[in-house]
């Protein structure tokens, strides 16, 4: 039995949620259709939650910005959080302290989907990638399967369609995990794992047993997608029941395979297509394509098909890299400028050295999140040129590199970063920006630090 019990005997009182984001107001527009008195609340008065807080009052509920009533939260019948709010905020020790239940956006959405197939990713890098394969090849296949979660899509706004879709791919965090006790997937799928999160949560131990989360409730007729190149994916995944299958970009065994000497993608034991017709940069991308052909072939038997398989292929021949992940952005003057933005911790970072096939200037920074830097210095010596260390860690990144690799530390803002990696590199060169740090030192989000990064390598000429 989950906490969702209560839906099921009848919810009596008001519902708090916390957050207004894309989230949020989507949860509370559900919940308030459904007939639950909601009152939702944002510590931001900042435009976007004011401008949210405006449409749900319009929808009959009552709405604080810039503030919470944490009396009203500590004695709402449930409490919504999104993501984005971390556990010891305000409202949710007011919750805690009252013995509230605590529940997801997620977890509101998925009861008014009974029906919904969907195919569960997390890990700590490569699931929004892998989440997009997923839920392009799902509607190239004919299913009307949006991409939801932390993708960008709430799950909820899926439930609030007046005819909800049969499938979904939905990515999950760490966070989004912590509070969806109901989760059921079809597929789950866990990309890799290594330390993230760092500044929210006490320990590495805390942060892997939320994503542990993502087996809850596993049966023994449970599909599980595992990293069979990660010996901590297999450690926890061996703990629940369940039938594993394993993806490898090394070669190992595995129901979805790159062997390295013939050159090909295997998926189930027969040739899928050659990874040089696979559009995506680095070793990391040839497992989030694996991952993603293995858990749409193992969603279901149609999917196992001759024609299934050509489909899949065709989708991982087409498929380009996201915004900010590995995205080659201009080359200009031989050098190649490279936006993987999204890399907000050193594992991911790590993983982006070990993918480059040219000489690179690295753009290393940013707001720190608790990680030593010293794991990049081995990758980074193949073929690194040098490190520009910025923003509000450039002092740790010095600390941590600066006796192992050549380092620059910079002070100026970031068109000053870019303007001192474009006098460094030359032709044949990369410019990678790759910070291993979240990006709110300078930039509201990764998302704009991507596009302003985007924006410099092509100059204003471009």
């Amino acid at each position: 039995m989950t906490n969702m019990s209560i839906f099921r005997d009848g919810l009596v009182g008001e519902i708090a949620v916390i957050g207004l984001g894309r989230s949020g107001s989507a949860v509370a527009e559900l919940l308030v259709r459904d007939g639950h008195a909601v009152y939702a609340s944002d510590s931001s008065a900042g435009r976007e939650s004011s401008a949210a807080g405006a449409r749900l009052r319009e929808l009959g509920m009552d709405v604080d910005v810039g503030a919470h009533d944490l009396a009203r939260v500590g004695s709402a019948a449930l409490v919504v959080v999104s993501p984005g709010v971390p556990p010891s905020a305000a409202p949710l020790a007011a919750a805690r302290e009252s013995g509230r239940e605590v529940v997801s956006e997620v977890e509101i959405a998925l009861h008014y989907l009974p029906r919904l197939r969907y195919i569960a990713v997390s890990g700590t890098n490569g699931k929004t990638t892998t989440t997009a394969l997923v839920g392009q090849m799902l509607r190239a296949l004919g299913h009307d399967a949006p991409d939801a979660g932390n993708i960008g899509t709430p799950l909820a706004s899926l439930a609030l369609r007046t005819q909800p879709p049969a499938w979904a791919a939905l990515e999950l965090s760490s966070f989004q995990l912590h509070d969806t006790p109901s989760l059921r997937p079809t597929v789950r799928v866990l990309t890799n794992l290594s330390p993230d999160h760092l500044d929210r949560y006490a320990s590495v131990a805390d942060y892997y047993a939320d994503k542990a989360r993502l087996f809850a409730n596993t049966t023994a007729e449970s599909v599980v997608v595992v990293n069979a190149d990660d010996a901590a994916v297999l450690e926890m995944a061996g703990a629940y029941p369940g039938t594993r299958s394993r993806f490898s970009a090394s070669g190992a065994v595995g129901e979805a395979r790159y062997d390295r000497d013939s050159g090909l993608l295997e998926l189930l034991g027969r040739p899928l297509m050659p990874r040089a017709e696979l559009p995506l940069l680095g070793d990391h991308n040839v497992a989030n394509a694996l991952a993603a052909a293995l858990a749409v072939a193992m969603a279901d038997g149609a999917h196992r098909t001759d024609s299934a398989r050509q489909i899949i292929t065709e989708v991982l021949r087409s498929f380009h890299a996201l915004p900010h992940r590995m995205e080659p952005v201009v080359e200009v003057d031989g050098v190649l400028w490279i936006n993987d933005s999204k890399a907000t911790n050193v594992s991911s970072t790590h993983v982006a050295l070990e993918g480059m096939t040219r000489p690179y200037v690295l753009l290393l920074g940013g707001r720190h999140k608790g990680e030593p830097y010293t794991s990049l210095a081995e990758p980074f010596r193949r073929l690194g040129r040098t490190t520009l260390a910025f923003g509000e860690a450039r002092d740790q990144i010095v600390r941590d590199l600066g006796e192992l690799l050549p380092v620059e530390r910079l002070d100026g803002d970031f068109a000053s970063v870019v303007a001192r990696a474009r006098e460094i590199a030359g032709p044949g060169d990369a410019v990678l920006l790759s910070p291993a740090c979240s990006s709110y030192d300078m930039f509201n989000n990764y998302e704009q630090r991507g596009d302003v990064f985007r924006e410099l390598a092509r100059g204003p000429e471009r």
